[in-house]
């Protein structure tokens, strides 16, 4: 295991759709051994694989004191009448928040270790967490989803620390 340097914006593996996860071996084990410790730290709420430069279909989180994983998660249903739009962000874009528009419910279904499925849902922070690392496997940073105006003013103060 090993705590992994996060990739910040900028950087083409952001953007990169990432490959699903077609052989479950040692390496897959390993990089999810360093999600888990990458994203067990004090604040960080979710980890996608191409934050830490692989592009495989995995993430992990960490939210309320539950640390998880999942490989090759889809997205198979949100809540449709039920939205939340509180202040976002992202390892990958450090030290900035905006308000993004994300559902109040999120289900993922994903495979473990094992190659058994994974059903893993939640609302509120977890809802969040969910889409947001699999738009980051999608090759989606949170600011694509910010209102115009937001976005602008986003871009301008990733520039400024440049």
């Amino acid at each position: 295991m090993a705590m992994r340097e996060i990739r910040t914006v900028g950087d083409p593996v952001l953007r990169t759709p990432c490959d699903p996860i077609t052989t479950i071996d040692d390496r897959v084990r390993g990089l999810v051994d360093d999600l888990l410790e990458t994203v067990d730290t004090e604040g960080r709420a979710g980890l996608a694989a191409n934050q830490i430069g692989v592009s495989l279909r995995a993430f992990s989180w960490n939210i309320d004191d539950e640390v998880g994983y999942v490989l090759n998660p889809v997205i198979v249903e949100l809540s449709e009448d039920e939205y939340q739009d509180g202040d976002e962000g992202c390892l990958s874009v450090p030290g900035l928040w905006y308000p993004t528009h994300r559902s109040w419910y999120a289900r993922v279904v994903g495979t473990d270790l094992d190659g058994k499925e994974v059903v893993v849902e939640g609302v509120e922070l977890m809802a969040r967490c969910l889409q947001h690392e699999v738009d980051h496997l999608d090759g989606m940073l949170y600011l694509d989803r910010l209102e115009r105006s937001v976005r602008k003013k986003a871009m301008r103060a990733i520039r400024d620390t440049l």
